[in-house]
């Protein structure tokens, strides 16, 4: 989604920046929630979003629509019950905040659809929808490959794990064969057309 005009980059970076800071921040409280100190202890557990920016993401996200930020790292071992489904948990949280956002945004913009208001409501829905389902892809560093990680039985994790290595090489390969997003529009598509019946309305 490009920028062409003045009210969209306005309307549009804050909302990049919201997308992305909300989901790192969730990461970081959900692991601290289980008892992880390390998001707190590196300042991740705020809703600046200088402190969660990865500058290449962030332009990623602006040229070709699909970016990411600074990942929060935590420390399983801190977790104090079950390690497998705490990363599952802090993997989920990013995306699930995500989709949250969207749905507000939705419920905002059918209250403002006009103007620059309304311009912002549209870019925090997109961004947010397309941020939840890009995470979810299953390969490594995305969130999806850790929620795929903490379902996987134990037998199939050692295998699981030397393919991880593999992940990032896939993922740009996709990126730039354009493959990925031939395969994420219409799942961002039917994700939207979700959240618009969810919210009262539909807007596309």
């Amino acid at each position: 989604m490009f920028f062409h005009s003045l009210d969209q980059i306005l309307a549009g970076i804050p909302a990049i920046l919201i997308a992305i800071t909300f989901h790192e921040y969730a990461h970081g409280k959900t692991a601290a929630l289980l008892g992880d100190p390390t998001p707190e202890m590196q300042g991740r557990l705020s809703l600046n979003p200088f402190k969660h920016l990865d500058p290449l993401g962030a332009i990623m996200l602006l040229v070709v629509g699909f970016g990411w930020a600074k990942p929060v790292q935590i420390n399983p071992y801190y977790f104090r019950n079950d390690r497998k489904k705490g990363v599952l948990y802090v993997a989920l949280a990013g995306p699930v905040m995500n989709l949250v956002l969207a749905y507000l945004s939705a419920v905002a913009l059918r209250l403002v659809h006009a103007g620059i208001i309304g311009m912002f409501f549209f870019y925090l829905l997109w961004y947010n929808a397309m941020l939840a389902v890009f995470n979810l892809i299953p390969l490594p560093p995305l969130d999806g490959s850790k929620i795929l990680a903490g379902l996987l039985p134990s037998q199939y994790l050692s295998n699981y794990y030397k393919f991880e290595s593999y992940g990032p090489i896939i993922l740009i390969l996709l990126l730039v064969t354009d493959v990925i997003d031939i395969i994420m529009q219409p799942v961002v598509q039917a994700v939207l057309h979700f959240i618009q019946l969810a919210a009262g309305w539909g807007i596309f």
